[in-house]
């Protein structure tokens, strides 16, 4: 298995659904999955795209700085870490922001088990 390859895929799909259909990201989750959202933690699957689907914004893009990823574990996990900067729709300034995702292999693909969101304040 290649982590970059898988990550750098992961991360187009994740920000690809995300700026377009926050609820296609369910698939990605599971009850076992926990997400801090700027130090609020939400866990499982549904609960998770709830509070991704019901955040203050309609439209977003995510443009992606860097990814590094590393190997996790004996059960084949990946950390990702991402940066980048989110333009919010109507909004002339983008954001900057960092994600960790740890994905966990299930069933011949990923699942995101633990996910870390923050934005980054000059």
């Amino acid at each position: 298995m290649d982590s970059d390859l898988v990550a750098k895929q992961f991360v187009e799909y994740y920000y690809s659904t995300f700026d377009t259909n926050r609820a296609g990201l369910a698939s990605l989750y599971q009850e076992s999955s926990m997400l801090t959202f700027e130090g609020t933690k939400t866990q499982g699957a549904a609960a998770i795209v709830a509070k991704l689907a019901g955040l203050p914004f309609q439209q977003c893009h995510h443009a992606v700085s860097t990814i590094d990823c590393q190997p996790s574990g004996p059960a084949g996990g990946i950390l990702v870490f991402v940066s980048g900067q989110l333009q919010l729709a109507g909004e002339q300034h983008a954001l900057k922001f960092s994600q960790m995702f740890h994905l966990m292999p299930h069933q011949g693909s990923f699942f995101v088990l633990n996910d870390i969101f923050r934005l980054n304040y000059a």
